[in-house]
């Protein structure tokens, strides 16, 4: 761990891993039973999904940032038949516990907790050897909610063999540079969120030392990447913008010249903020697109983005399909709903509608984004289909004007979506989180809206603008947009 200095050689996570393993098979955890756990980034999070990895179960990580009855939704709505919660979040766990059924086990880690059995207690009095009846178990996430009700998320899964491991992870693993014993890898994003504890394990299992932040600081990012020679890591596009966004002493003061590969995930970079990341670090960027549902992945090096800009890359597994709203496939160039057409299953867990909605007939699937294919077979995405804003019956992708607007000097993040208009039906408005708070005003509203009319269509640029100190991001970068976007409609009675 980057902050604490705390850490584990791989004997003995193997023989963490296996104690938990025997510990959550004393609970009465068999394979293909739930757990679910919520804690901050620290060594035993990673303890516990190693040891159901090794025991066959399903484990559900949830966000220490969502309110109790969301997060007691998911505990409950998993299954989880052991619930395991951080001493830092003593009360939001026992709250949780309490709304789940009698028969869950609740357990803590860290200091005791009041009506928690330890979970330290516990797994030092089990063995350090394998249980006999070893099988690989996997992750059961949930969506994370930007455009609706969190879902859990199931993949193929069929007590494979103990080293078998995610063949979209596995193919962005291959292409980063190679990841080996030898790599240093750091992960900044918090562990409950899919990529960065799927990559997290997958580069423990490939023999790379894996090191984690506690929490995301743009100058600690860089601090660390010096101090520890790191070769690889994994962000998302918010944190390339605040790197930037940090002073040129600050941005100098670190040698990057260890890392090999910084690969980042999701959302879409601005075309702008990458190009300015690869002049700094150098072509080591590698961007891939996929899902917590594990149905495909694109991905696209630094060389292949710069002579496609934009791009999130080509299919690494299968085919990528780019249908319209009759299902129909749209040809090269055209814009239309994205579906990958890899093989790969999954459902959403307890929403046979939304499953059967997310798949053609053809079991092709997609994951809610809007966008085209180049000729060269390189996949652009222009929004999510649940962001789309239709003014005067002309479809606008705001994920342009965003963009744009977060290139802008006096501007550090920016949300754009549609509002009630009398006469279109929706207007483009954008809410904008300004460096210095200070300069909010009709000046610097002014200021943007001709910015993005400088180098936007009209009819994409924001109407209007309002000012927020801080935009509704999750931790791993994606932007909420629903939050702010329900403020506006429900002014007009509209939801």
């Amino acid at each position: 761990m980057i902050g604490s200095g705390r850490r584990l050689t791989f004997a003995e996570l193997e023989s963490r891993a296996n104690q938990g393993a025997h510990a959550l098979r004393s609970l009465g955890v068999e394979p293909g039973d739930h757990i679910a756990l919520i804690m901050e980034n620290r060594l035993e999070f990673l303890e516990i999904c190693w040891a159901a990895q090794r025991s066959g179960v399903i484990f559900t990580a949830i966000s220490r940032y969502l309110t109790v009855d969301e997060a007691t939704y998911i505990a409950s709505d998993c299954g989880a038949k052991v619930f395991i919660a951080s001493d830092k979040y003593t009360d939001t766990g026992a709250k949780i516990l309490s709304g789940l059924n009698d028969n869950v086990h609740g357990l803590a880690v860290g200091d005791p907790v009041e009506g928690l059995q330890s979970w330290e207690q516990l797994v030092t009095s089990m063995p350090d050897t394998p249980i006999e009846d070893e099988c690989a178990g996997v992750a059961m996430l949930y969506s994370s909610g930007t455009t609706g009700r969190p879902k859990g998320i199931v993949r193929q899964y069929e007590f494979d063999a103990l080293d078998s491991m995610s063949p979209v992870l596995l193919n962005v693993c291959g292409v980063m540079g190679e990841m080996n014993p030898a790599s240093i890898y750091l992960s900044p994003a918090p562990l409950y969120h899919s990529a960065p504890l799927g990559v997290a394990m997958v580069a423990a299992a490939l023999g790379a030392t894996t090191m984690i932040m506690e929490k995301f600081d743009a100058e600690e990012l860089l601090a660390a990447i010096e101090k520890y020679k790191i070769t690889h890591t994994q962000v998302v596009p918010t944190m390339f913008v605040r790197v930037l966004k940090l002073p040129d002493e600050a941005r100098a003061r670190n040698d990057m010249s260890s890392l090999i590969c910084a690969i980042h995930v999701a959302a879409p970079c601005p075309v702008e903020i990458k190009r300015q990341m690869i002049k700094w670090w150098g072509p080591i960027l590698l961007e891939y697109y996929a899902g917590t549902e594990g149905n495909g992945v694109t991905a696209a090096n630094s060389e292949e983005w710069l002579a496609h800009p934009g791009t999130v890359g080509k299919a690494l597994i299968g085919k990528i399909r780019i249908l319209d709203d009759d299902s129909n496939e749209l040809p090269t160039g055209q814009t239309g709903d994205v579906y990958f057409d890899a093989g790969l299953k999954f459902s959403y867990h307890g929403d046979a509608e939304k499953t059967a909605n997310s798949h053609t007939k053809e079991g092709w699937s997609t994951l809610g984004d809007i966008g085209f294919m180049d000729e060269d077979g390189f996949l652009y995405l222009t929004d999510r289909r649940a962001y789309t804003i239709i003014s005067g019956g002309v479809n606008i992708y705001p994920q342009e004007s965003e963009d744009l607007l977060i290139t802008h000097p006096k501007v550090i993040d920016a949300a754009v979506f549609g509002v009630p208009d009398e006469i279109f039906g929706e207007a483009v408005k954008a809410v904008v989180q300004p460096m210095d708070f200070a300069n909010a005003g009709d000046a610097l509203e002014a200021e943007l809206i001709a910015f993005c009319r400088e180098n936007l269509s009209v009819i994409k640029a924001p109407q209007s603008i309002d000012f927020r100190k801080e935009l509704p991001r999750t931790p791993t970068g994606k932007l909420i947009k629903r939050h702010l976007k329900a403020e506006y409609w429900e002014k007009k009675g509209n939801i």
